[in-house]
Parts: C-alpha cells; sequence; structure tokens
C-alpha cells in the first residue's frame, strides 16, 4: 500500500489534467488511465487498486467485480477539503466470484453492496470508511469480511455469514452468524435492530430508537446501551438515567438518524458510558474508533489552478497542491 500511495501521489498531476481521471495501479505497479469506473475495474487485473478522484462517477449495472480489487475514494464526505469533494458512485457495486480479498474505501454510494451470489462466496472482503445504502451478502460461507468506520443507511442482510462490524453507523443488521458486533450506533427504522443474528459476540453498542431482536440465539451479549427500554437478552445492559433523552449522551445536532449530519459522540464522558475492553462504548472505543474526517488512505488535491492558455513557448503553467492521509 505504501508504494501504491507514493505513485499515487506522482499520478495526481497528471489525472488533474486528464479532467480528474481514474488511475488504477496493477500489482507490478504499472500505471493506466481511464476515464470510467466501469472500463478502470473491467480492465485492472487482479490485485489492482483503483484510486478514484473527487466528484461523481456512474457505474452500470452490468459490471460485475470478478476479481481481487482495491477501490480507494477521496471520501464519502462533501465535507472533505478535497477541491473537488468526496467520491460518490452512482449505482450498485456488485462482487462475485473471484473477487476474494477486494476492498473499498473513502467513497459515498447511492446504492448497495452485494458481496457475493447464492452460488459462490466471496472471502476476506473489507469495506471501511464508506457511505452506502447497505451491504447484502449472498452466501453464508462469506467468511472473514470487515466493515470498520462506515455508515449503511439501510437494512443490511450478511446472508449468516460471521463478519466483523466494528465502530459503524447504521440501520438494522440481519442474518450474520458467529460474528462480532462491537462499539456501532444502531438507528433502526422499524421495530427490529436484529434479525437471524447468532453464535456472535455483541457488546458495546447504543441502540437508538427502536430495538428488538428476532429469532436470535447463542450470542454473547454485554455493555449495550439501549436506552429506558426494559429487556431481558443482556446480561449487563446499560440504561439511560430517569428524565434523559438521547440528545442529552450524544453531541450536538444529533438528528437520530444514519446521516454525517448526525453526531453520535458523547457529551459526558463517565465510567457508566464504559465498555467491556475499558473504552467508552458506541463509535469512539474499541481498536479503531471513528474517523470524523473518514479519508481513504489517498492523495487528494486541497487546492489547483490552471491557467487559461499557454505561455509563448507552449508551457501550460498548472499549481497543485497535495495533502495525504
Amino acid at each position: 500500500m505504501k508504494r501504491n500511495l507514493l505513485i499515487a501521489v506522482a499520478l495526481v498531476a497528471t489525472m488533474m489534467t486528464m479532467a480528474q481521471n481514474i488511475a488504477v495501479v496493477s500489482p507490478n505497479n504499472v500505471t493506466d488511465i481511464y476515464q470510467t469506473l466501469g472500463d478502470a475495474i473491467t480492465n485492472a487485473t487482479s490485485g489492482s487498486t483503483i484510486y478514484l478522484p473527487g466528484g461523481g462517477l456512474q457505474i452500470s449495472e452490468d459490471i460485475k467485480i470478478d476479481k481481487k480489487l482495491t477501490i480507494l475514494g477521496v471520501s464519502h464526505r462533501g465535507d472533505t477539503d478535497n477541491a473537488d469533494g468526496g467520491t460518490i458512485i452512482s449505482g450498485n457495486l456488485f462482487f462475485i466470484d473471484g473477487s476474494s480479498g477486494s476492498a473499498v474505501m473513502g467513497v459515498y454510494i447511492s446504492g448497495d453492496i452485494y458481496v457475493g451470489t447464492a452460488e459462490d462466496a466471496v472471502e476476506n472482503f473489507t469495506v471501511k470508511k464508506c457511505n452506502a445504502n447497505s451491504i447484502q451478502v449472498g452466501n453464508s460461507a462469506s467468511s472473514g469480511m470487515v466493515v470498520n468506520q462506515c455508515y449503511l443507511r439501510g437494512n443490511s442482510n450478511f446472508g449468516g455469514c460471521n463478519v466483523k462490524l466494528e465502530n459503524n453507523i447504521m440501520c438494522v443488521a440481519w442474518s450474520i452468524n458467529v460474528g462480532v458486533i462491537n462499539h456501532n450506533v444502531f438507528v433502526a427504522n422499524n421495530y427490529f435492530s436484529f434479525i437471524n443474528v447468532y453464535n456472535s459476540s455483541i457488546t458495546n453498542n447504543f441502540f437508538v430508537n427502536a430495538f428488538y431482536v428476532k429469532d436470535s440465539s447463542g450470542c454473547y451479549v454485554s455493555h449495550n446501551c439501549i436506552g429506558t427500554a426494559s429487556w431481558d437478552w443482556d446480561e449487563n445492559p446499560i440504561t439511560l438515567d430517569e428524565g434523559q433523552t438521547w440528545d442529552d449522551v450524544f453531541g450536538a445536532n444529533n438528528n437520530k438518524g444514519v446521516t454525517i449530519a448526525s453526531d453520535y459522540t458523547i457529551k459526558k464522558k463517565s465510567s457508566k458510558f464504559l465498555g467491556t475492553d475499558g473504552t467508552t462504548i458506541g463509535i469512539e472505543g474499541g481498536s479503531t474508533g471513528f474517523d470524523p474526517n473518514a479519508l481513504a488512505p489517498i492523495p487528494r488535491i486541497i487546492s489547483k489552478k490552471v491557467d487559461e492558455q499557454s505561455d509563448a513557448s507552449g508551457k501550460l503553467t498548472i499549481e497543485v497542491t497535495v495533502k495525504a492521509q
């Protein structure tokens, strides 16, 4: 990754002069530039890294990723210091047979991320620092999935796989077996926060709005906060004080949604909100915490200036300021 990052720094000025096109770096450090995301994915060799610029990108439903790829955007946030804003993909991403070991980072996706199919599993898949509608896993053998520091706006169905969910802000999680669900904030849009979650470790999470568990068993559950509601699912629940609301717990301007406008940091740290690992429950704790800037490890252009015409010798002056994470 470090070598590819250095290559990407060198590519930034090139991409700048080519209308912010997409750079694909192969495992052999051969670099190609493409004009569309579909072409970049289709022509990339397995093991390549695709560097996406800021701005909007389209992807067709016909594009299926059948190779190991690392897709890096600038940020899923529009308020990044990148001159062209965050990286926005309009459409869905489909990872099918052959794409095990792939990763997506630093991208806003208008649709869903599909991982595997009913016939084929995709293993060791990573989604980090992204904002997507949901993740839909098609095969229970899709082991080794990691989802970290993401916003998942809709109902994610993990297909019975053993996903590790940490430090995410998400709506609903369905169908997990032998998973790790730790330091998340769940904002259920209906009565269900979990459906068919079995034999999993569920610790140090906040459950905002409605909470209900359906058809789940064999889980180790501890130090989750569900407010003032009563339940018997957790041997060590954390409840809010009498008269306390979520607005008393979380940061300012919290609108109880899965959106970057919501602030799910804890206003007042106290021993009450310490989790099983000794760190604060919710997105701030755990091994990684939650990065509010949500930047992937990719250089970004924080300022740029291009002369309208070349000088007398035919040279065009380009001034670019680049910042790497």
